[in-house]
Parts: structure tokens; C-alpha cells; sequence
């Protein structure tokens, strides 16, 4: 059985989607509260800069993946109109329920479905915009899911992943510091939850760096690709135009 990581553990690859599952199914109620406190609420800027760089237009087509509690594929509907469609997709069913819910509260009704990126359930050229927003990191198979995510998009259409990424080299002491010691004992704090938290900071540090991620766009079809560097490397946005 081939191996791969989660956090800094090795695991069996097939075991990972599980215990990936079991962290978010653990946090899903807590998620937001603890985005706003452990980003300083900046999770909220690097999102709106995404919805900014997405530039879309009534009666587009987006999927939203490892949507979560439903963050973009809100700001997205609001751009698409009731002509347009976003459908809000995560392989976890506590966090896609809690997006969904949170979304009727505020009266919006979106298509939601549970999938997992790397074999989406939908025809190919089929969609004007895929999104993938702090959930690529996750992923067993990450080459996979990206050439998903290129074929399910239209020629032209792009691809938005936004994820933590290599922060700048003076910064890098103090950001270690904060992740994999204070991470943890707010997880532990606010959602009763260490190990979750502890699993996030090793997990951005076992990620793909910007110069990485974005040959594996390359890979996956995408002819162009930009990077966006946020918070001084913090997070990312990386760009592709499928061919």
C-alpha cells in the first residue's frame, strides 16, 4: 500500500481521507470562530481578494470545492445572478451541512454535493470557474484532483486555489512559533480540539511552496498561471487558465 502524509505522520494512502474527515467532522461547528481568531480575522481580506480576482459575471458557472461552510460560494452568487449557478461541493458531510444551513439561514438555497475533487461527478467543460479555498492542502492525491479540476472547466475558464503557502523567509521563526504551539491550545481552548489544529499547522508545512504548486498547475493543463503572495506568503492565490 503506497503511504503519503498526514501532518507529519506517514500513513497509508487509503486511510487518510478518513482521518482527514474525522478533523473536520470534529471542527465543523466551531470552523468559523476559529478562522476569525487564528487569522485575525484576515482569512476574510484573502477571501474577498479572491472573490475580486474571480471577476465574475451574471449567468457564469462555478464550482466551489471543499466549500466548506459556504464563505465564496456566498460572495459568488451574489456576482452570478439568478442566471448564473454555484454549486457548493466538500467530501465532508458535517462541514458541507453546516455551509448549507448557514446559507438557507440567510436565504440562499445553493445546489450543494458531497464529491470527492479527485473524481468529480460532472461532464467535462462544464463550468466558467472552479474555486478550491484551504482544502487542496488536504487531498491524498493532489495532481489528481487539479487535472479534475482543469477538465471539468471550460476552455478559457480558470481556476482559483487559495491555500497556505511559503511565508516570507524573515517572518518564517515567528509563524512557526504561532502555528505549531498556539494553533493548538486555541483549538484546545475554543473547539476542545488540539490535535485538529495541531494537524493544520503540520499540514501547511507538508503543502507544495508557490513555485511547486504552481508547476503542478502547469501539469494539469493550465497554460498560465499567476501567483499572488498574501500576507507576506502566508497564504497564496494561485491563478491557472486552462488551455
Amino acid at each position: 500500500m503506497a503511504q503519503t502524509h498526514f501532518g507529519f505522520d506517514t500513513v497509508d494512502e487509503r486511510d487518510k481521507a478518513g482521518r482527514v474527515r474525522g478533523v473536520f467532522d470534529s471542527v465543523a461547528k466551531r470552523y468559523d470562530v476559529m478562522n476569525d481568531v487564528m487569522s485575525l480575522g484576515l482569512h476574510r481580506a484573502w477571501k474577498a481578494y479572491t472573490v475580486a480576482v474571480a471577476n465574475l459575471k451574471p449567468g457564469d458557472k462555478v464550482l466551489d470545492i471543499a466549500g466548506g461552510t459556504g464563505d465564496l460560494a456566498r460572495a459568488f452568487a451574489r456576482k452570478v445572478g439568478d442566471t448564473g449557478l454555484v454549486l457548493l461541493t466538500d467530501i465532508n458531510e458535517a462541514m458541507l451541512r453546516t455551509g448549507r444551513d448557514r446559507l438557507l439561514d440567510e436565504g440562499l438555497a445553493l445546489p450543494t454535493s458531497v464529491c470527492d475533487a479527485e473524481k468529480l461527478p460532472y461532464k467535462s467543460g462544464s463550468f466558467d470557474l472552479v474555486s478550491v479555498a484551504f482544502g487542496l492542502r488536504n487531498m491524498t492525491h493532489k495532481d489528481q484532483a487539479l487535472a479534475e479540476m482543469c477538465r471539468v472547466l471550460r476552455p478559457g475558464g480558470r481556476l482559483l486555489v487559495l491555500e497556505f503557502s511559503r511565508v516570507a523567509a524573515p517572518l518564517r521563526k515567528p509563524y512557526d512559533w504561532y502555528s505549531l504551539n498556539l494553533l493548538p491550545l486555541m483549538g484546545k481552548l475554543i473547539a476542545n480540539d488540539a490535535a485538529s489544529y495541531r494537524y493544520l499547522a503540520e499540514s501547511i508545512r507538508m503543502h507544495p511552496d508557490q513555485a511547486e504548486l504552481k508547476a503542478m498547475l502547469k501539469t494539469a493543463g493550465f497554460g498560465h498561471v499567476d501567483v499572488h503572495n498574501l500576507s507576506a506568503g502566508v497564504v497564496a492565490l494561485h491563478v491557472g487558465i486552462k488551455c
